[in-house]
């Protein structure tokens, strides 16, 4: 087979979709895959969200109390675990794609996660590991934990990151490998996945938000992490129990060879001019669906033969195939709206790491022997979400369908619109509450109930509700074969920048704000001598901003065709590079 020809089937092995069960054995429509298999993977999502979550919406308090870390020290060590995570998300995604596949993946670094789990839950129980007890609030002078106590917790923390970060991507593109897109059924119920898998997400918060952090509130955070871990040991027998059935995708080797070849073969004809006739893009010998997309046009340049009259054959980092050039332009085409959820998870960070302070600045009193854990507030838009989310299926997509003609309802990107635009008001709201709060405890002494800042909470579940299942899902549609895992991890890129835009913006508030007389906004581990307020108040004007950025580039990207308007042969491709403008675009917005 020659050099050309080994190109040509990589580019068709692209966008071709090819599953084998778990003997490496073609898949049978009928056994594998399907909602059946899907079922499994939906129980891992539920037990490792209900192990992390536990960890990661407490663990400023833990790191506070326990550890005696700075308020703001202790927000920025949560923000940049979570942030660590999410940008871990890529490697598993790569090597996913590229080597292991997602069930091997997936198991091997969910048990890395699960010794992370073990080894907190000993470093939270043995007093050798931590600084002696001290009151933060109280005391003037509390031993941070250094040295070699500082290296085990964090030694902990980021094995629970790494395994955490690599599963997560695989989870959801796993899950969605079950349904296959040439069934028009399966196809169908792929919409249906995402929206049930964002269910069992609220499931596993909601579990941990209320049961494990009531544990770790009551009986100890080494308790709790022992929780997590058993909670994550069931993730992983809930994985290996559905070996049997899963359609599992092969790995296609290094997934970032074919995107460097793009890049390299287009500047090294940098020179040649695009023909008005196509005929000298190289062709593929089978036919295949082909999204052609009419954006980043020197990048067709890398398809293009030589037009130096040489006869020789040239080598794949000379000349690419169309699916190879059309995959990168999708990756460059939505960049805008990866980078616009930022601010969102930004403001997700506050909710795991300042709202919970607040709380704990409040009345927590529900009856007279029971009060509520600061951090099991967050529970509450999960509560809303299990009610919403089912009803958001049966009732508004069915109604949405009939109305837009589109399986999904709306489209990915207007489920991003809506999710961004109400999310300022979870921020609004946090700052009006926190203004009173302040004013209460410093003018009569008094602390507000804890229910008064749940509004913050409500709100960003509802948004989180259209923005977070629409990034997946709109990722997830846009990558070819073969990269599913590895855009579903980009999606997760934007909790990571986000998280730690977070810290950023902390350290960044504090320097500006501060002067010989005060400190900044956030730099004392009292909130009743902080300026909490003013802070939300600043996330809310950027949130407001980035929903008219947002708009901008929604609709810079409604020219891009849907997968379903692509061309579906060789032909086909050639007619519509050679023309100005894709005639066949379904607009987004």
């Amino acid at each position: 087979m020659d050099i050309q020809t080994r190109q040509d089937l990589r580019g068709d092995c692209m966008l071709t979709e090819v599953s084998l069960d778990c003997r490496g054995n073609p898949c049978k429509p009928h056994k594998h895959g399907g909602m059946r298999a899907a079922a499994f993977v939906l129980g891992i999502q539920a037990f490792e969200i209900m192990a992390i979550a536990a960890v990661g919406n407490n663990l400023v308090t833990y790191v506070f109390n326990e550890m005696h870390f700075s308020l703001s020290e202790s927000a920025n060590t949560v923000t940049n675990f979570v942030g660590t995570i999410f940008i871990l998300s890529l490697l598993g995604g790569f090597l996913s794609d590229s080597y292991l596949g997602s069930f091997w993946t997936m198991f091997i670094f969910g048990s890395v996660e699960l010794s992370g789990f073990i080894l907190l839950s000993v470093q939270a129980h043995l007093p050798q590991l931590r600084p002696p007890p001290c009151d933060m609030m109280s005391e003037a002078h509390c031993m941070e934990a250094k040295g070699f106590k500082a290296a085990v917790f964090f030694l902990a923390l980021y094995l629970v990151a790494l395994g955490s970060g690599c599963l997560k991507p695989n989870m959801i593109s796993h899950g969605a490998d079950q349904f296959r897109e040439d069934d028009p059924n399966q196809s169908k119920k792929l919409s249906t996945y995402f929206n049930i898998a964002y269910f069992s997400f609220c499931v596993g918060e909601l579990i941990a938000l209320t049961v494990l952090v009531w544990v770790q509130t009551r009986s100890g955070m080494d308790v709790g992490f022992r929780v997590s871990a058993a909670a994550m040991a069931m993730a992983l027998i809930s994985l290996v129990s559905g070996a049997l059935l899963y359609r599992n995708r092969p790995s296609q080797g290094s997934i970032f060879t074919p995107i460097a070849r793009v890049f390299v073969a287009a500047f090294s004809k940098r020179k040649q001019v695009c023909p008005s006739i196509v005929g000298d893009l190289v062709p593929s010998p089978t036919v295949h669906s082909l999204m052609h997309i009419n954006k980043f046009r020197f990048l067709n340049k890398a398809c293009m033969k030589s037009q130096d009259g040489s006869a020789m054959k040239e080598s794949p980092w000379r000349l690419c195939t169309p699916a190879e050039v059309e995959q990168v332009k999708v990756i460059l085409s939505v960049i805008p709206i990866f980078a616009c959820t930022i601010i969102f998870n930004t403001i997700l960070a506050q909710l795991q790491t300042f709202s919970v302070q607040q709380g704990s600045s409040m009345n927590t009193q529900l009856a007279d022997s029971f009060k509520v854990p600061p951090a099991s507030l967050q529970a509450a838009p999960y509560m809303m979400l299990i009610v919403l989310v089912p009803i958001y299926e049966t009732c508004v997509v069915p109604l949405a369908r009939r109305l837009t003609g589109k399986d999904p309802g709306i489209s990915p990107l207007q489920r991003i619109g809506v999710g961004l635009f109400t999310v300022t008001f979870s921020m609004v709201a946090a700052a009006i509450i926190e203004k009173k709060r302040r004013e209460t405890a410093i003018g009569s002494n008094e602390l507000l109930s804890i229910f008064w800042i749940a509004p913050q909470f409500l709100v960003f579940g509802l948004s989180e509700m259209f923005t977070a299942v629409g990034l997946i899902e709109f990722f997830y549609k846009q990558s070819s074969a073969g990269m599913q895992s590895f855009s579903t991890a980009m999606t997760y890129c934007s909790y990571s920048f986000g998280f730690f835009l977070s810290s950023l913006l902390v350290s960044s508030v504090n320097k500006i704000t501060s002067s010989s007389s005060n400190g900044g906004w956030l730099s004392d581990n009292d909130l009743n001598k902080d300026r909490l307020d003013l802070f939300y108040w600043l996330l809310a004007a950027l949130s407001l901003l980035n929903f008219f950025h947002y708009l901008f580039w929604a609709k810079w990207y409604s020219d891009t065709p849907s997968p379903s308007t692509v061309a579906t042969h060789e032909e086909d491709y050639r007619s519509a590079s050679s023309s100005k403008h894709v005639e066949a675009g379904q607009a987004i917005l």
